[in-house]
């Protein structure tokens, strides 16, 4: 898969699905002539966003398009009707599992475009979680204020009451204030990222637990969760020493969060050791991460460019597994 999407014919089919044509009407012009099934719509997001867990990029490339396009389609057929509602969110869903996947081989733009239909389409904790993956895109492209003040303001929005709060509740606000952090942090705004971290502990600490609802947030949200992201701050800051002290800790906090936020964590843990020069270390954790998830760490940056300060400063020929983890990136 290449990275990017203006003008890849690899994404050509899920760029045809995301923005189909547009009739006077409104109504999409679509190749899915099929009798909508909702029921059938619903079971195939859950199994989209299980590729999408599994990394499997192969598929979602083949299934992402299909999937928004019979979306469409349910819309349209149910418009006007009592299931409109419900087809509509289906559809929000479907789009945003379908931006994870997309920011992942860093088709921001194309991302962006899925995530912002998908609020338009939403309930509020669906489009509570675009909003999130709509901060993460615009990280990824350096849009740290536009970032930080959509986090921000929809966290406000969303805040809920304490005492009456549901789980989901809870891992929404918390999941945007993380994002707030985060980008505060890498805008050079420590204060505003600590506040915004201590806000989605109270969320965490209120839970007592790491929870997921499949399908509706950016993944698991808890208490280890949080502290995941202050480790991450800490290398946004430059703290390797303090990265690797924290990191050491986790296995005291209580729960288990989503592997790609673990695998995230991992990246920040390599990148502390080869910060402090640590070559082999930082080898060993990449190189575990290879053997557990090549689909996913093929497509992150922040890892290649772990590999490249490590080989660098290499005097001898590579290592065998510093080999193997050039020849991955590489195919990328």
């Amino acid at each position: 898969l290449r990275h990017g999407d203006d003008g890849k014919l690899d994404l050509l089919e899920t760029r045809r699905a995301i923005s189909p044509p547009v009739r006077l009407d409104g109504r999409p012009i679509l190749d899915d002539d099929t009798e909508p099934d909702l029921d059938a719509l619903r079971d195939a997001a859950v199994r989209l966003d299980a590729a999408y867990h599994g990394d499997r990029y192969t598929d979602l490339a083949t299934i992402v398009p299909r999937l928004i396009t019979s979306a469409h389609a349910a819309v349209a057929h149910h418009q006007h009707t009592p299931r409109e509602a419900e087809a509509r969110r289906l559809r929000a869903i479907v789009l945003q599992i379908g931006a994870r996947y997309l920011t992942q081989v860093r088709a921001y733009d194309l991302a962006h475009m899925a995530l912002t239909e998908s609020v338009r389409d939403a309930d509020e904790m669906v489009a509570a979680a675009s909003v999130t993956g709509q901060a993460w895109v615009l990280i990824r492209q350096g849009r740290l204020d536009d970032a930080e003040r959509l986090s921000a303001l929809t966290a406000a929005e969303v805040e809920p009451r304490m005492s009456t709060a549901t789980d989901e509740q809870l891992a929404a606000w918390g999941w945007l204030l993380l994002r707030a952090s985060a980008a505060a942090a890498r805008n050079n705004r420590p204060d505003e990222s600590s506040e915004a971290l201590a806000l989605a502990r109270t969320a965490a600490a209120r839970l007592g637990r790491e929870v997921y609802h499949d399908i509706r947030v950016w993944g698991a949200f808890g208490p280890l969760t949080v502290e995941l992201r202050v480790v991450e701050a800490e290398l946004v800051a430059d703290r390797p020493d303090r990265v690797l002290a924290l990191s050491e800790r986790l296995p005291q906090v209580r729960g288990r969060t989503s592997s790609d936020s673990w695998h995230r964590h991992q990246l920040d843990v390599a990148e502390a050791y080869a910060r402090m020069r640590k070559d082999a270390e930082a080898t060993q954790i990449l190189t575990s991460l290879r053997r557990e998830a090549p689909a996913w760490l093929r497509h992150q940056r922040m890892a290649q460019e772990t590999l490249t300060t490590v080989v660098s400063r290499r005097k001898r020929a590579l290592t065998k597994e510093q080999r193997a983890l050039v020849e991955l990136f590489g195919a990328a």
